[in-house]
């Protein structure tokens, strides 16, 4: 069968289903791991059981296992890892299947003619994608069968992590324990920094509701003015988290690449806009500070893509995107001042993002597509010490939707379908 490139997409019968990932048998090669991760509409996986692998060789649903590996063969021969899955039977909640590989003994540079083979049980084939050349890598993500109009489409990927599987498990949502802290022996005394040349004690990030500390005079501190026992508790000043503004950048490439912002881009959420035209499918994730993807902001499979999105930028670095269509794509990162605003009711089409200004109520959705249709609410973090935002799954229906939901005040509505949809709100 004609070999996928990476991105590129073909329909595939909503059935049982093998996907072997298969390499060729050489002195020194690392030993191979397939694995399946089952996700939900935000592209995350819902629990640790949605992780199937050796080491958990069956999802609780019974509709995906790890077969097991093959028995290796002379040098020259086919080797491969296998899976099984059932398309047909698969729960609803699951939106995407993403086949990945890793190896602990190596890197997939010393895997030599990686690729991946779907069949069907009588093994006719079903789709083929090879791996282009690997380095370092030590983790792979081949491919991923996704849900579409009714059916099924499976999309060759190839995606590296030289994080191994771990990093890749982390990007989709699955939580890898750090190994235990040593514990201090007899005698231990923790080290203090020891400032070198050049050292500047650090100066704190503001943040929403961050007010700069005033100096209380006192005596041996440089303020002039009478000595002064305590100091008063600095009062927080009321920030508008929708307000920050800034200069509007513009990005452009083809493909998937990686958008390193503006570093002075301020703390705080930003509006993405994205336009593309002809692609199979347009998705801008976030990266991690090692520039490795941690979460989808947006996943549009329209032909013709102007969807609107959020994102956070960190404290203390800057913000970093991973954007990816198959055709030019265009990206603005924009002031939350230029999304659209509501109190009472909005209407809108496919993806935007809504600032909802009005006190808590009922929201009322009406949604009249056929794919998968989901409402985020982002709020400011109840508790800034600890949290980036507040962010809250309000919807995650497929094709048309009448719902109604509780609302818990003001928030950002990141609203994400394949129609026309309408959002009021009832106090």
């Amino acid at each position: 069968m004609t070999q996928l490139p990476s991105g590129a997409d073909v329909p595939v019968p909503a059935q049982a289903l093998r996907v072997a990932v298969a390499w060729r048998a050489a002195p020194g090669t690392p030993e191979v791991d397939v694995s399946a991760l089952l996700l939900d509409g935000g592209g995350r996986v819902r629990g640790d059981a949605d992780l199937v692998f050796q080491g958990q060789v069956q999802h609780p649903s019974g509709r995906v296992r790890h077969l097991g590996r093959s028995a290796p063969g002379a040098p020259g021969d086919t080797a491969a890892d296998w899976l099984w899955l059932d398309l047909a039977h698969l729960e609803r909640g699951v939106e995407r299947v993403v086949v990945a590989a890793s190896t602990d003994e190596g890197t997939f540079g010393q895997v030599p003619s990686l690729d991946l083979r779907v069949t069907d049980p009588e093994g006719t084939p079903v789709a083929y994608a090879a791996i282009g050349e690997a380095t370092t890598e030590r983790a792979f993500v081949l491919g991923e069968f996704h849900r579409w109009e009714g059916g099924w489409r499976f999309r060759a990927v190839g995606r590296g992590y030289a994080s191994g599987l771990a990093g890749l498990a982390t990007d989709f949502g699955i939580v890898v324990e750090a190994p235990p802290a040593p514990i201090p022996g007899p005698g231990y005394v923790a080290p203090t920094p020891v400032p070198g040349p050049g050292y500047a004690t650090p100066t704190p990030v503001a943040g929403p509701g961050y007010a700069t500390p005033t100096p209380v005079a006192g005596p041996g501190n440089g303020v002039m003015g009478p000595a002064v026992a305590t100091a008063p508790s600095p009062v927080p000043v009321a920030v508008d988290p929708f307000s920050t503004d800034f200069r509007p950048s513009v990005h452009q490439g083809r493909g998937k690449e990686t958008v390193h912002c503006d570093p002075s881009l301020p703390p705080g959420w930003v509006l993405l806009e994205i336009e593309s035209r002809h692609s199979i499918s347009t998705t801008i994730e976030s990266c991690d500070a090692h520039g490795r993807p941690e979460g989808f902001l947006l996943m549009a499979y329209e032909d013709d893509v102007r969807a609107r999105t959020v994102a956070l930028v960190p404290r203390g670095r800057p913000l970093s995107l991973r954007v990816e269509a198959d055709t030019p794509w265009t990206l603005r990162v924009l002031p939350l001042t230029h999304a659209r605003r509501f109190e009472s009711l909005v209407e809108g089409h496919a993806h935007d993002l809504v600032v909802y200004d009005g006190p808590p109520g009922v929201l009322d959705v009406l949604h009249l597509g056929a794919s998968p249709f989901t409402v985020h609410r982002h709020a400011p973090p109840s508790e800034p010490e600890y949290d980036a935002e507040d962010r809250e799954l309000l919807v995650d229906e497929i094709g048309e939707v009448r719902v109604s939901v509780p609302v818990a005040g003001p928030g950002l509505l990141r609203i994400s379908g394949d129609g026309p949809w309408k959002c009021a709100v009832r106090r």
